[in-house]
């Protein structure tokens, strides 16, 4: 996979919102104003979009826990995402995975495997029965529910698993209503990401197969889930520069191949330079970037 190249007005807005500071607390809506503390314990219940996003340093969890921190929350992440789990299956271990951790909140990120698995998945009666008990098992333990939609199969709100999908957000945002939890409807906000004019080899921007996401699209899950903790615009615009900006936080993958004189010719010059081969590569690819980014 390729990390996607940002546009030349979002690198714009970097220059001119200046450096990240290590506090974006905003004048009407400080950390005081948020129903989470610091000290907080969040555990991340879902799928594979989960523990992915738990896992990997912009992953959308561990964006969540950083975005947190920029406002003067600090939170601690507790993993409970599974790869391929459906929501009967998240309710069978959420004892043993969320309430014997204790936490202060979880998150909800279910129903795309119940969708998207078809035959060997789990219809919408079972799915609510399933969702329904997952909720009040928390709350009985006196847990703060978030519940999140779940996102798309593929990136077309037309694919008929999406079509089907909707049915089970509409519960979620049903239910979190009854059980005064917090909501983001991730579904909405990735369907409003998605840039209908934009040409990405592929034709996925946000994610790497068309569910799993890539770096833009845990970006745009850790920002609705931020907004649901109460976060503002302005908190979140700045908090967006960070993430888009973090160190690493996307992996380009090249797999060069040369022949052996090229290989000798790449020893030699990195040898001159104090480098191994692989590092004189990441040099020349660091520059070749942003030759391009420049150009744009």
């Amino acid at each position: 996979m390729h990390a996607p190249l940002f546009t030349s007005s979002l690198f714009a807005a970097c220059i001119l919102a200046g450096i990240f500071g290590t506090s974006l607390q905003a004048q009407h809506n400080g950390q005081d104003t948020l129903p989470i503390k610091s000290g907080a314990k969040i555990a991340f219940l879902g799928d594979s979009i989960t523990q992915s996003g738990q896992r990997n340093a912009s992953g959308y969890c561990k964006l969540v826990i950083r975005g947190l921190a920029a406002v003067g929350v600090k939170a601690e992440l507790i993993g409970a995402g599974i790869s391929g789990h459906k929501s009967n299956q998240m309710l069978a271990r959420l004892e043993r995975d969320v309430l014997k951790k204790n936490p202060d909140w979880m998150t909800l990120s279910c129903g795309v495997n119940d969708v998207w698995h078809g035959d060997r998945g789990v219809l919408l009666p079972d799915y609510k029965k399933n969702i329904t008990a997952i909720v009040d098992r928390a709350q009985a333990k006196g847990i703060k529910v978030m519940i999140l939609t779940s996102t798309m199969i593929t990136e077309d709100a037309a694919d008929k698993r999406n079509v089907r999908l909707a049915a089970y957000n509409a519960f979620l945002k049903q239910l979190a209503a009854e059980k005064s939890c917090l909501f983001a409807d991730l579904n909405g906000a990735m369907q409003a990401a998605l840039v209908p004019s934009e040409k990405i080899p592929g034709g996925k921007q946000l994610t790497n197969d068309g569910v799993h996401m890539n770096v833009r699209g845990n970006i745009m899950m850790a920002k609705c889930v931020l907004r649901a903790f109460g976060l503002s615009d302005e908190q979140l615009a700045k908090i967006t520069i960070d993430f888009e900006t973090m160190k690493s936080n996307a992996q380009v993958r090249s797999n060069v191949r040369v022949n052996a004189q090229k290989f000798q010719k790449l020893q030699l010059a990195a040898g001159k330079l104090g480098l191994s081969i692989d590092q004189l590569i990441q040099r020349i690819v660091d520059d070749g970037i942003k030759s391009i980014l420049n150009a744009n």
